[in-house]
């Protein structure tokens, strides 16, 4: 049985990206996968690390819990909207707090080298946006993408990394809306 972990980066419940991780939850379920979940939005933690990595700050419960659930996960499952090209800022202060130094790399003394600690964990990337997904990949450079994909995870061992994109959000009529939520199912169902 793989363990899959869904993280909701969508600040707000009621949000599509929402719907779109209980589709691929679903999905999973009825494949067998063990599933567990983050909602980042409902998280009681402070997103700023506001020493950098010159001091450490304390994990709050919901961190300690997160990290558990990330290190007892098979394949994380991501799901977010690009807000100015980016992650939201609640997420990426998540991850901020979360992958540090000890748990998810280690740099190695006087080297510009770091050794992985997440590898044989994998990763799926589903992300809503306001444009279609080769929109943003070929006038934008996908710069939500490169920082998660490659300067998180894959930085931490994580791979493969696989995307969807799904958007555009505010074009789309209820039918689209339903072919997505489809497809997020039947990628929870492979359990990819």
């Amino acid at each position: 049985m793989k363990n899959i972990l869904i993280i909701n980066g969508h600040p707000s419940p009621d949000s599509y990206n929402h719907a779109l991780a209980e589709a691929y939850k679903t999905g999973a379920l009825e494949a067998g996968a063990g599933i567990q979940q983050i909602e980042v939005g409902k998280l009681d933690f402070d997103p700023n690390l506001k020493f950098g990595y010159k001091k450490r700050m304390e994990l709050e419960p919901d961190l300690q819990e997160a990290r558990e659930k990330i290190k007892q996960a098979d394949h994380l499952v991501w799901v977010h909207p690009v807000w100015w090209g980016g992650l939201p800022a609640l997420l990426k202060g998540f991850i901020d707090r979360i992958f540090l130094p000890g748990f998810a790399f280690k740099y190695r003394e006087d080297s510009p080298w770091w050794d992985k600690y997440l590898k044989g964990k994998t990763a799926r990337i589903i992300t809503t946006m306001d444009q279609p997904g080769w929109f943003y990949r070929l006038f934008f450079g996908s710069p939500s993408i490169k920082a998660l994909k490659k300067s998180t995870l894959q930085f931490c061992g994580i791979k493969p990394v696989r995307v969807s994109y799904v958007g555009s959000i505010k074009a789309s009529d209820e039918k689209q809306r339903e072919k997505w939520l489809s497809k997020m199912y039947r990628l929870g169902k492979k359990q990819k």
